[in-house]
C-alpha cells in the first residue's frame, strides 16, 4: 500500500497544504490517480460543512451561482464525474502539469509506480503578462 500525498502549486509561487491518500496499487495510470485524487476531495467538499478550499478542479461557475443563494447545508452537490473530466482538460490544454516524485508525468494513460512514500504535485500553469 502506498501513502500518496498531493501537493498543488503554480508557477506564481502559491503551494496549498499537502494532504495524503492510500493507494493499494503499486502502479496507476495519472488518469485514475486524478480521478481517485478528484473523487476523494468532491467526496470531502459535499460533505463538509462549510466547504473545503481544496480543490483540484473548483466547482463550475454554474455550480457556484447554484450554492451562492443557499444556506450553508443547503449548497448543491459538486458532480466528480464533471470534475473528473474538466480536469482530464485542463490536463490535455496544459493547464497543469503532474509531477510525480522528481518526474513529469506527460500522458493521462502512462503508467506511475506508487511507492509507500510518493509525493504527486500538479503544477498550475499560470500565463505570463504580455506573453
Amino acid at each position: 500500500m502506498a501513502t500518496v500525498t498531493f501537493v498543488d502549486e503554480s508557477t506564481a509561487g502559491a503551494r496549498t497544504p499537502a494532504w495524503a491518500l492510500q493507494i493499494f496499487e503499486e502502479r496507476l495510470t495519472l488518469r485514475e490517480l486524478i480521478r481517485r485524487r478528484i473523487h476523494q476531495e468532491v467526496a470531502e467538499y459535499n460533505a463538509a460543512t462549510p466547504a473545503p478550499r481544496r480543490l483540484l478542479v473548483q466547482p463550475t461557475s454554474t455550480e457556484r451561482v447554484l450554492n451562492g443563494g443557499r444556506e450553508q447545508g443547503e449548497r448543491r452537490r459538486v458532480d466528480a464525474a464533471r470534475q473528473v473530466a474538466l480536469a482530464e482538460e485542463a490536463f490535455g490544454r496544459n493547464g497543469f502539469v503532474v509531477l510525480v516524485g522528481d518526474r513529469q508525468v506527460e500522458e493521462l494513460d502512462e503508467e506511475v509506480d506508487l511507492r509507500r512514500d510518493t509525493e504527486v504535485t500538479f503544477l498550475k500553469l499560470v500565463a505570463l503578462v504580455g506573453g
